[in-house]
């Protein structure tokens, strides 16, 4: 995931800016993944009216996943972009009014496989259970590494499957994972306590809240779904205390309450490319300050370092790069269906 177009303005700069986007998302994100979203988004870049309605909405509400999402919450399903561009036009309204009330909060479970990666090096060196700390957090699915069975495969095909204890909170749905020039964790971490922020937590025990889950969900996806299932059962089984404000504003106070026992692990992935840069530099400060693991799962140019330090990685991939203290790990695909070795 790029970071979003950053000017407020509505002149024809904002505008191709916006259109550059677009076209990034169908090229890059939704190629091959999403056939619906990829024609989408390339009707978007190339029409000046949907541009400037979106120009007209704050910077942060004009991204294709929140478009999309709305536009399919309102039943706006074409698959082909003439009849998606006239039904949005129709219900714009309606559309408008979700994506300004609303916000890109997709909640994948199946990125586990991935953080996963991350969180054993962390175990593996702090004998502690982990104090999980998810900043944009949504409804939580993510705080749950130690509870879903995990199938890496391997470019040799051996597959090494990590499963909870039988007596242990436990998915009822198994994630896979593709590794390329990755050895697999060995076990699964332990978690002894688990807290998320976001300005707008989810609840998956309320109706409206689970179908914006669904629909951010993009379309030749569905796989996904039974994921979103089983995450929201166990965030029902077990909830995570979910705090609601800025991730700068109440990080501290959530860090506070982390077991003196315990060792604190903040964790974060697609969050910080909404954020502006000063705002991911304190971020980043009052972690390290705190003495924190910080795990960070964003855009190759989203995190201050990451891409100076990985020269042979582009942008032009979808994914993010997956890294630990600072220190980049692996290149992961956007919803944990894979990993692979950096190119440095």
């Amino acid at each position: 995931m790029r970071e979003l177009p950053g000017l407020d303005a509505q002149d024809e700069a904002a505008i191709e800016e916006l259109a550059t986007y677009y076209r990034h998302f169908a090229q890059v994100e939704a190629a091959g993944v999403s056939p619906r979203y990829a024609d989408w988004a390339l009707g978007v870049a190339q029409d000046e009216e949907l541009l400037s309605r979106l120009a007209q909405l704050p910077a942060a509400k004009r991204q294709a996943n929140l478009l999309f999402a709305a536009a399919r919450l309102h039943g706006v399903e074409a698959a082909a972009w003439p009849e998606a561009n006239s039904l949005i036009g129709a219900r714009w309204s309606q559309i408008e009014a979700t994506i300004r009330e609303r916000a890109t909060q997709t909640n994948e479970p199946g990125r586990i496989a991935t953080l996963n990666l991350a969180f054993a090096q962390i175990q593996a060196q702090e004998k502690a259970p982990l104090a999980l700390i998810e900043v944009g957090a949504s409804a939580g699915l993510c705080l749950y590494p130690d509870a879903w069975p995990v199938r890496y495969r391997s470019e040799d095909a051996t597959e090494v499957l990590l499963s909870p204890a039988e007596d242990q909170l436990r998915s009822t749905v198994e994630l896979t994972c593709e590794l390329r020039g990755l050895k697999a964790p060995e076990v699964l971490s332990r978690v002894g306590h688990r807290a998320g922020i976001d300005l707008n937590p989810l609840d998956v025990t309320a109706q409206e809240d689970l179908r914006w889950l669904e629909v951010l969900i993009w379309p030749g996806m569905e796989h996904r779904i039974p994921r979103l299932a089983a995450g929201a059962a166990l965030v029902a089984a077990d909830p995570p205390a979910l705090h609601t404000g800025d991730l700068n504003e109440r990080l501290a106070e959530v860090l506070a309450q982390v077991p003196a026992s315990m060792t604190p692990v903040v964790f974060h992935t697609a969050v910080l490319a909404y954020l502006s840069r000063a705002d991911r530099l304190r971020f980043r400060r009052q972690v390290e300050a705190a003495g924190a693991r910080w795990v960070s799962n964003e855009g190759l140019q989203v995190v201050e370092g990451i891409a100076e330090q990985l020269p042979d990685e582009t942008d032009t991939e979808s994914g993010f790069v997956l890294s630990l203290d600072g220190e980049p790990l692996a290149r992961t695909a956007p919803h944990g269906q894979s990993a692979r070795a950096l190119r440095r």
